[in-house]
């Protein structure tokens, strides 16, 4: 049997097409043009009043096109004649968590999407956090905090903005995708728990905070399990070159969808992924809020998922990287022209505001203590610190609520450098695994496209090969928490500037 994932991350469109009975897969990338991400594709919107952002058409369109070249790429490697489109029989859906786009009454996009790095929301949320019992009643009502990453808030600010909310279908992009290939306008309740929607324990629409500033439930997706399936559309299939009717898994996110395939859907394993955006997540069986909003707390397609989450991550070494690097240098390179590694420069990696743990979107990021010997290539180090040290926060966060983890498990970006790779090892003073995932979300669509199908009879149960392990160097470790007790300074004295 052969599986096709579909994924619209942030910045890509992705697909894997998996064999069942060889356990083998191909998979294709492609970063969106600038067409799609400026929403010029969208008639009329390239100067929406909500600002910019994707084209939820123009995504959905190239994660079609990658789907329909993966299946092209897996022809050419074959030599029996065969044609694999002939034998796809199960897509799963994957995309980003936290976004939102208004669609009108013929299901077409009317704003662009916003992602979770549109801050529009940010005056807002710092309203409502004036008063400590609301952002507590909200925390424990959906696992979120109040925050302008989420959808939630980002409904109102388009409400107060004036757009034509009360009269359109409000969803994400993998509601949008979802839509787009079944013509079933669903959500699943993990994609809705991680846009701040949700009851999380009712496992339903947080109705009454809705409807406090206008929605009315028919704008919303209607809920569904993560394993419901719906057949493809003509339209669809044509544009993957597929058979219409071939079963479809709704849209799942991301990183519910990654802990799947990074096996890490038990209890005790802990995935650590330093992608655009970073985020540490544990399995959990029941809801876990603490009396003081912290961490937050999701759905996942099978359980609940307890972590944190930072805006932080290859977004800022990339920033780093275009701003004080000629173009063409390469990565490794600008590790080479690394000089003081010992009196770094403290990087405060809020460029896109702050998530975990102050949960202050309109903190600013920056360098502090800087000297005039600094390099460049100094303070890119004190970029690639400072992203995890802001990780490292979220983690004695987590452990401030959960036993320490039995396994660490890395993933991301992070991983293109062995030196950022050994670092955040060190920092966090325990060993890290590496498996041979490297598109945990598109291959935790694939298991669950097998639990579907009947294929695995435990989704949770799946493991992945482990590729190496990162020893932790404990006397780098304690370098390193000297080094982190000066992110601590700086992080506390720019606090009350923040916002």
């Amino acid at each position: 049997m052969k599986i096709l994932a579909l994924e619209t991350s942030t910045s890509s469109a992705k697909a894997m097409l998996y064999d069942t009975l060889t356990d083998t897969f191909d998979t294709v990338t492609h970063g969106y043009t600038q067409d799609t991400m400026t929403g010029s594709g969208m008639p009329g919107q390239a100067a929406s009043p909500a600002g910019s952002g994707p084209d939820a058409e123009g995504c959905f369109r190239q994660m079609c096109a990658a789907g329909r070249e993966v299946i092209q790429k897996a022809d050419r490697l074959r030599r029996d004649g065969k044609n694999s489109a002939d034998e796809v029989e199960l897509i799963a859906l994957v995309s980003v968590w936290h976004s939102i786009l208004l669609c009108d009454r013929s299901h077409s996009p009317v704003t662009p999407v916003l992602h979770w790095n549109h801050t529009g929301a940010a005056a807002i949320c710092s309203r409502i956090r004036e008063d400590a019992s609301a952002v507590r009643r909200y925390y424990q009502t959906s696992g979120c905090m109040v925050n302008a990453i989420y959808p939630f808030f980002k409904i109102q600010m388009l409400m107060e903005m004036g757009l034509p909310v009360p009269d359109s279908y409000l969803l994400s992009q993998g509601a949008y995708n979802t839509l787009r290939m079944t013509g079933r306008m669903a959500a699943t309740r993990c994609s809705a728990s991680g846009d701040g929607l949700l009851d999380i324990r009712k496992k339903e629409y947080n109705l009454n905070g809705l409807h406090a500033f206008g929605v009315e439930e028919w704008q919303l997706p209607k809920l569904v399990d993560s394993e419901e399936m719906f057949p493809l559309t003509e339209e669809a299939a044509s544009l993957l070159g597929l058979k219409s009717g071939t079963p479809v898994l709704p849209a799942n996110a991301d990183g519910g969808s990654n802990q799947i395939g990074a096996g890490a859907a038990r209890e005790g394993i802990m995935t650590l992924s330093v992608g655009t955006s970073s985020a540490l997540r544990l399995s959990v069986k029941e809801p876990l809020l603490p009396a003081e909003p912290s961490i937050w707390c999701y759905l996942s397609p099978k359980g609940y998922l307890s972590g944190a989450a930072t805006n932080g991550g290859c977004i800022c070494t990339d920033w780093a990287k275009k701003r004080l690097f000629p173009a063409g240098t390469g990565y490794n390179e600008i590790e080479g022209e690394i000089r003081d590694r010992e009196t770094t420069p403290v990087f405060l990696p809020f460029l896109t505001g702050e998530r975990c743990p102050g949960w202050n979107d309109r903190r600013a990021g920056g360098f502090l203590y800087v000297k005039d010997h600094h390099t460049a290539g100094d303070l890119y180090l004190a970029v690639q610190e400072g992203v995890l040290f802001n990780l490292y926060q979220c983690y004695e966060e987590l452990l401030r609520n959960h036993p320490a983890p039995e396994k660490i498990m890395l993933s991301g970006g992070i991983l293109g450098s062995s030196f950022w790779t050994q670092m955040c090892a060190d920092i966090f003073g325990q060993d890290m695994t590496v498996t041979d995932v490297t598109q945990g979300s598109l291959l935790g669509g694939i298991v669950m496209g097998m639990g579907a199908a009947g294929i695995i009879t435990d989704v949770n149960a799946y493991q992945p090969k482990v590729l190496r392990t990162i020893r932790v160097r404990p006397e780098q470790h304690q370098a390193y928490l000297e080094k982190y007790r000066r992110y601590l300074q700086a992080y506390r004295e720019t606090g009350e500037a923040a916002g």
